[in-house]
């Protein structure tokens, strides 16, 4: 699953809360595509990535993997 939207500063932070607290508080994460959810199963220990790139484009990826 691969997506991107335009949208406000603050709705993608009210969409980065979400999933913070989502990981915070469950195992797993769920995401809405094309009127389905899909669930993603999180282990207890994870490894966070993020990478920045300053340029004409500025760019801020989060990544987790396990």
């Amino acid at each position: 699953m691969d997506e991107t939207r335009t949208m406000s500063r603050e709705e993608a932070a009210t969409r980065l809360r979400a999933l913070a607290d989502s990981l915070a508080r469950h195992n797993s994460v769920e995401f809405e595509r094309d009127g389905g959810r899909i669930t993603v199963a999180v282990p207890d220990e994870v490894s966070l990535k993020v990478e920045v790139e300053l340029g004409e484009s500025n760019e801020v990826e989060i990544e987790l993997t396990w």
